[in-house]
């Protein structure tokens, strides 16, 4: 397979599509909104390229049910008014026939955020997570079932990040072909604190492009200065959409979009993931003009490049390379990026911590899960990523065991005769070395 057929392929901006096709390519879509007829309507383009009169799209009982099993099926904590999924959906019915007498006569209004910190993967720093209440959270996903096909129309090809039948290893596939045919100068872009900055006008300003119906928009807004509770302070965001919130993700594409555009109208091979970005280039010089126009774009759009962390590298230098979507790419070969090597670790020390009261089948079983996860997305590294992490983890699991024997003291290679590879693989401890040898078999095969 050549690295062209590799790549996902995007429909273009403005692209029709008829019978078989048409149907697939919107087979994620809620059809009880969206019908033939205005899948036909999306596809030859409406009026004005504007859409009216959503609203009552929105607060429909089978809109709104659909938006509530999104909602429980990723579970989350409480909001501001202690209500949590299960609470809500002992009075389901009751919850959403509210929730739609509210919509249809314009009394609506979102609760506060709870706001938290959650640790940064590999870092020291933490990120502010805003939990929406569970009834916001339902309007939300309503909301984002009615007016996410409106732009994923308007979406450019290279963005992958929170898109329908589009994912990590897509936007990792077109990287990887890239490089294959010598795009070997890459622009790293680092957009300095992206979902915390996005200016609400400007924002909006993007979405009224193609939405024009007045309650809608008066919704979006709702959101984007829906007042924050962290502790016993609370205020109203004068920019950014907040991260956890279900609509969040859909307006930071639709804000990025037009910088997706203009770099591909210049010739520039970008990759976005949300705001994890790279501008890959086949030549310095090339790579400095990307760095440039999307300098000049991002800045014009009130956002911040970060000034240390973009940057321009050859990815063929011992040395350098770049980090994209949790892999390190270096010398035509990738690995798990340090910071997502670090998170890993942290996740099995925690697994397999010496007070562990769990019969070692046990603690075996639950790390299963864990390295089975993580060899199905960092599979495709080089062959010498694994062998050192297997290592490791028996060297953990016989620290529990000479514990348990009352052994003190360092084991000085004893504890590998008296536990050896054998004795793990006996318990069913998954091995990424051995998973990767098979990988690479069935390749070859």
């Amino acid at each position: 397979m050549t690295p062209s057929e590799q790549r996902p392929e995007g429909v273009p901006s403005g692209a029709t599509q008829s019978g078989e096709a048409q149907r697939d390519m919107w087979s994620w879509v809620e059809r009880s909104v969206w019908t033939e007829r205005m899948l036909e309507a999306l596809e030859k383009g409406v009026k004005g390229g504007v859409w009216f009169s959503l609203i009552d799209k929105v607060y429909r009982p089978q809109t709104l049910h659909k938006g509530w099993l999104q909602v429980k099926a990723k579970k989350g904590a409480a909001g501001v008014d202690h209500q949590d999924i299960g609470a809500f959906e002992r009075e389901l019915e009751k919850n959403l026939e509210k929730l739609q007498e509210e919509f249809r006569d314009g009394s609506y209004r979102p609760r506060p955020t709870r706001r938290v910190y959650i640790d940064k993967p590999g870092s020291k720093e933490r990120r502010p997570l805003g939990i929406p209440a569970v009834r916001d959270r339902v309007a939300q996903a309503a909301l984002r079932m009615v007016i996410e096909p409106i732009f994923e129309q308007q979406f450019a090809a290279h963005s992958y990040g929170f898109r329908p039948k589009r994912g990590c290893k897509d936007a990792l596939r077109r990287v990887e072909g890239l490089l294959k045919e010598g795009y070997s100068w890459v622009v790293d872009v680092d957009l300095k604190g992206y979902f915390d900055s996005i200016p609400h006008d400007g924002l909006m300003g993007e979405i009224r492009k193609h939405i024009a119906d007045g309650r809608v928009l008066g919704l979006i807004e709702g959101y984007l200065k829906q007042e924050i509770f962290e502790g016993l302070e609370h205020w109203s965001p004068q920019e950014g959409t907040p991260q956890g919130a279900v609509i969040s993700p859909l307006l930071a594409n639709i804000y990025l979009n037009p910088v997706d555009v203009e770099m591909a109208a210049a010739g520039h091979e970008m990759t976005r993931y949300a705001d994890d970005i790279v501008v890959m280039c086949r030549s310095e010089e090339e790579g400095r003009r990307a760095l440039e126009q999307i300098r000049r774009l991002t800045e014009s759009r009130g956002l911040t490049l970060h000034p240390e962390k973009t940057r321009l590298v050859d990815a063929t230098m011992p040395g350098v390379g770049f980090d994209f979507l949790g892999y390190h790419f270096e010398c035509g070969t990738r690995w798990p990026r340090e910071k997502s090597l670090k998170r890993f670790k942290e996740t099995i020390r925690w697994k397999s911590r010496r007070s562990n009261g769990h019969s070692m089948e046990a603690i075996i079983g639950n790390l299963n899960g864990t390295l089975r996860g993580w060899f199905e997305y960092f599979k495709h590294s080089r062959k010498t990523t694994f062998l050192p992490i297997d290592g490791w983890i028996r060297r953990r699991l016989r620290s529990i065991l000479r514990r348990r024997s009352k052994v003190r003291g360092m084991s000085r290679g004893w504890d590998n005769q008296r536990w050896p590879k054998r004795y793990f693989r006996d318990l069913g401890l998954f091995s990424l070395e051995e998973a990767h040898r098979a990988l690479l078999q069935s390749s070859r095969g």
